[in-house]
């Protein structure tokens, strides 16, 4: 089947006009099977975008109910190059590029981690969730899965971003290139991230830019009880573009004081 094809399958499935249990359901095995290999992902950059393929979200959706919600897990690693520590875990349809090691955490269906990434221990990457080449994603990092509603953008880590230790990144949260995230971050959908690199604070919502470096942080916010502090992100520097990823993330994190 070609991709038009799959799509036109699962949309069939989704709507209830084939059968998910018996010979259309082919189709979802297909589409799975295109994931677990990298031949087809829940969210693409194109055109300096990214987009998400809601019909391939609904896929998984359909291969739970196909699969009674009992998901088989990966084994092939050395083949394609992995490095999975055990107890470490990857379901089958997520896929893990040459040069992945993944320490006892957990990758779920849908994800997608690029070549060279580091998967440190009791990290999780949810459902869907784009990672990029080169990641660090460090102890107990939470990465979210967001699989409903299908057009939900899930949690994107761009390319050499290091995420530190406990984390967490939910809610399509997009973490771009390079960014260095301090340890305890808590980055939601509606958490502030606020840049305080110039003379005037500047607000983002659901967004890190590239090259930020982030601590976490609080900002007063008035409550019939009095006033009190609430959660936020701090823009605090930018890792220097002029060297390597190593030598700046290294000064990035002595200048600024971010823990990992």
């Amino acid at each position: 089947m070609t991709v038009e094809q799959l799509q036109a399958q699962t949309a069939a499935l989704a709507a209830g006009d084939a059968d998910i249990r018996g010979r259309d359901g082919r189709a979802v095995d297909r589409v799975i099977a295109l994931l677990d290999a990298g031949e087809l992902r829940v969210a693409e950059p194109r055109d300096g975008q990214w987009v998400t393929n809601a019909w391939v979200k609904q896929a998984i959706l359909l291969y739970f109910t196909r699969r009674n919600r009992k998901l088989p897990i990966k084994h092939d690693y050395r083949k394609h190059g992995v490095r999975c520590v055990k107890p470490g875990v990857a379901r089958y349809g997520s896929f893990l590029g040459r040069g992945v090691v993944l320490m006892p955490g957990f990758v779920n269906i849908g994800a997608y981690v690029g070549e060279e990434t580091m998967i440190d221990t009791w990290a999780t990457v949810g459902s869907c969730a784009q990672i990029g080449k080169a990641v660090h994603l460090s102890g107990g990092v939470g990465i979210g899965g967001v699989l409903e509603p299908p057009q939900a953008t899930p949690v994107i880590i761009e390319d050499g971003a290091f995420i530190g230790s406990r984390c967490i990144v939910v809610e399509g949260v997009q973490v771009e290139r390079e960014a260095v995230v301090g340890a305890g971050v808590v980055l939601t959908a509606s958490t502030p991230i606020l840049d305080v690199r110039g003379s005037e604070v500047v607000t983002i919502r659901g967004r890190v830019p590239a090259r930020a470096v982030v601590i976490p942080g609080t900002q007063p916010k008035r409550f019939p009880a009095g006033e009190f502090g609430t959660p936020c992100a701090l823009i605090v520097g930018t890792r220097d573009a002029s060297t390597d990823r190593k030598t700046s993330l290294n000064a990035a994190l002595r200048e600024h004081g971010v823990a990992v």
